[in-house]
């Protein structure tokens, strides 16, 4: 049991790798704290897990987020999944585009963190440290991709946003990492292929730029999740931790 006793808020639950890594961190002995805006994934999510409780929540509202962590008790562990792929390139990306991407990839954490931090500090005292985790991906500053520019760039904010954090606490024992993994198959991913003018071709486009030849699993990836913020993991900070199948060799 890698995670027990610890205390850990995971966003985007409700489904992807949000609801694998709830999954993942309770069968290591947490108590998952589950946040989504999806009512019915969380429902459903409590019911495979008792050690997971759920609160439906809008990741791109701040104070929502604050009243929030006012009421629950403090973290350990805090891992910030929630974001949105924007399709096309700087001449595809609206003002509206930017501010959504931003808010949902970038600000969220930033009223997350700020709102969870300072009882993640006083708890540490205790327990020796705490974790953040952010999601990043390895389309951001670690490589860029085709017509993703606007996720591409909202994920480099994400590895500036984690290293600035880890810089600021780590003499607190505050460790902060950003995992960025490749294209892993996920009800996004899927909506995403179907959506396109021809699915087959998509799905095929996605596989190709995978050196392994396939997509990344869920499964792929937890592991790692659990690492980061378990305390094995007590001496990585301000690392964007690349899990991607080989694409950046």
């Amino acid at each position: 049991m890698r995670l027990q006793g610890k205390r850990i808020f995971i966003s985007a639950a409700a489904q992807g790798m949000g609801r694998a890594s709830a999954l993942a961190c309770a069968a290591q002995g947490a108590e998952v704290i589950a946040v989504d805006i999806n009512a019915e994934g969380l429902a459903s999510l409590e019911v495979e897990n008792a050690a997971i409780t759920t609160h439906v929540l809008d990741m791109r509202d701040g104070a929502a987020i604050k009243a929030l962590a006012a009421q629950l008790p403090p973290l350990d562990g805090l891992f910030n999944c929630a974001g949105f792929v924007h399709n096309g390139t700087v001449l595809d990306c609206t003002d509206a585009d930017w501010e959504f991407s931003f808010s949902l990839n970038v600000q969220s954490m930033f009223h997350t963190i700020q709102a969870f931090l300072p009882g993640m500090l006083e708890r540490g005292k205790q327990t020796g440290g705490g974790a953040i985790l952010n999601m990043a991906s390895m389309a951001s500053s670690v490589k860029g991709f085709p017509n993703r520019f606007l996720y591409g760039t909202t994920k480099a904010a994400v590895i500036g946003l984690t290293k600035g954090i880890a810089a600021d606490f780590v003499k607190q024992n505050l460790r902060c990492n950003a995992l960025c993994p490749a294209t892993v198959d996920t009800p996004s991913l899927r909506s995403r292929i179907a959506s396109a003018a021809d699915p087959v071709q998509a799905e095929k486009d996605f596989i190709a730029r995978q050196p392994m030849g396939r997509l990344a699993t869920v499964d792929d990836i937890t592991p790692m999740v659990v690492f980061l913020l378990s305390d094995e993991s007590r001496f990585v900070t301000g690392q964007a931790v690349v899990v991607d199948g080989g694409v950046t060799i």
